[in-house]
């Protein structure tokens, strides 16, 4: 069965692109990037900037966009069973050359885990690094993929 990614989040001034794979089955039914409980993303972008775990769509917006970082996910669309990445199929990607033009101020791509590096274009107009995946199924303890993020995230903005 095909299914369809997000929108980005996003505004014109983004300094910094977090891009994913493709959403989740849990985060297909939440309607929104990385619903999974489970899932350090929320936890990992709040504790680098101080902030509470945020709950509702709009606080995950404003949490990045107040911090001049866009989200989007490598697929427009893909054939795929479950949640793995590894059962993506005939992906569709997003349009990124376009993103670019539009949002001329980002200085780099983060990518959320292998699958997401592997798929994205690296010959975007910015550095495209490899983060460890928020994802569950990544067995790495917090506060080790926390570094990573902190550091790389500091980095560019």
């Amino acid at each position: 069965m095909r299914i369809y990614g997000f929108a980005p989040v996003e505004e014109k001034d983004a300094a910094l692109l977090i891009v994913g794979s493709m959403p989740s089955v849990m985060s297909l039914k939440d309607d929104f990037y990385y619903a999974h409980k489970q899932n350090a993303f929320w936890p990992m972008m709040a504790k680098i900037f101080s902030a509470p775990v945020p709950e509702t769509k709009e606080a995950k917006k404003r949490l990045l966009l107040d911090h001049k970082i866009a989200l989007w996910d490598v697929y427009a669309s893909c054939v795929r069973e479950g949640s793995l990445d590894s059962a993506i199929r005939a992906g569709e990607k997003n349009d990124f050359d376009s993103f670019f033009k539009t949002h001329p101020c980002i200085r780099v791509v983060l990518c959320n885990g292998k699958a997401a590096y592997d798929a994205f274009d690296k010959s975007s107009p910015v550095p495209v690094l490899r983060l460890p995946s928020t994802s569950p199924a990544f067995t790495m303890k917090f506060d080790q993929k926390l570094a990573f993020w902190q550091e790389a995230i500091k980095t560019y903005l």
